[in-house]
């Protein structure tokens, strides 16, 4: 009995080690070799990196230091991009839901699939697409705007239209895969709660409100969260799309910690960077958590 539980355990491990192995390769040594080379004065090209401590970090918050604009900048720029495009990302995902599951069931997978396509494509590909729809002198729109005797519109070179043609190529690339976790829980939904409340004379607004919505409250924190965390790592599209245009206006935080690294050959500065930010995205996932109130 005592050599049957001992293989079994074994076993367990065996099948729980390639993602131990993937998880420490991968993620658990890059965090601790980052967090190292944020103590250290550490210039890309040069065989010494000098120890500072937590200096890097002081200079973050240090207003005379150019580390302070580069990393506070480019966060107003991505909390912008957070505050625009995660409402955007449940509401018309949880809406386009709500219409596939209101569909004939030979329509359902046609369309649930023609909207998840695009998650699969890469950023640049769908960079590509969106720059040959919205270039101001030969993208798509501009060119019926002429034919039409209209004004043209500075997709990409102005604001606000740079913010609005960054978060139309996000939601339209990132949206099925909330979508495809709404159907998924709104199918979970017992049948018997929409009867019930049928029965007692409630709308469909009223269902909508006082049963789906409940029911799906795990899911939607779940989408709520991954879309924040998702926001927050913007990058390819400002960097194909606008450059960071006009001006510095879409230079997310990422952009500035990629410069920094590889532009300015400063890894230290960068790794604190990197871990401000991981820490800024982990407190504010904890905050929508406890604001959302789920209990399992």
């Amino acid at each position: 009995m005592h050599k049957t539980s001992w293989k079994s355990k074994l076993t367990s491990s065996l099948f729980v080690l390639p993602y131990l192995i993937l998880f420490t390769v991968f993620l658990l040594i890059p965090i601790i070799y980052g967090a190292w080379m944020s103590l250290h004065n550490w210039d890309l090209l040069s065989p010494t990196h000098e120890f500072v401590g937590l200096q890097n970090f002081k200079n973050i918050f240090n207003p005379e230091s150019y580390l302070n604009s580069l990393f506070f900048d480019g966060l107003l720029n991505t909390l912008q991009f957070v505050v625009y495009s995660v409402p955007l990302l449940i509401i018309v995902g949880l809406g386009l839901a709500l219409l596939i599951n209101s569909l004939p069931g030979r329509w359902k997978g046609f369309f649930r699939t023609v909207y998840f396509v695009p998650y699969a494509v890469s950023v640049s590909v769908v960079a590509i697409i969106w720059l040959w729809i919205l270039d101001t002198n030969s993208g798509l729109i501009n060119s019926y705007l002429m034919k039409l005797g209209l004004p043209i519109i500075p997709w990409l070179t102005d604001l606000p239209w740079a913010w609005i043609s960054i978060v139309l190529a996000t939601l339209w690339w990132t949206i099925g895969f909330n979508m495809v976790i709404f159907i998924n829980a709104l199918n979970d939904v017992p049948e018997e709660l929409y009867e019930a409340g049928e029965l007692d004379g409630a709308s469909r607004w009223q269902r909508f409100r006082h049963i789906t919505l409940p029911t799906i409250q795990p899911t939607m924190l779940f989408v709520m969260i991954t879309s924040t965390i998702a926001s927050f790592n913007i990058y390819g599209q400002p960097f194909l799309m606008t450059r960071g245009g006009p001006g510095d206006s879409t230079k997310v935080l990422l952009m500035n910690i990629v410069d920094e690294a590889f532009r300015q050959r400063q890894l230290g500065n960068s790794a604190a960077m990197s871990l401000l930010m991981a820490l800024l995205m982990i407190i504010i996932s904890i905050v929508q958590f406890k604001l959302t109130k789920v209990k399992e």
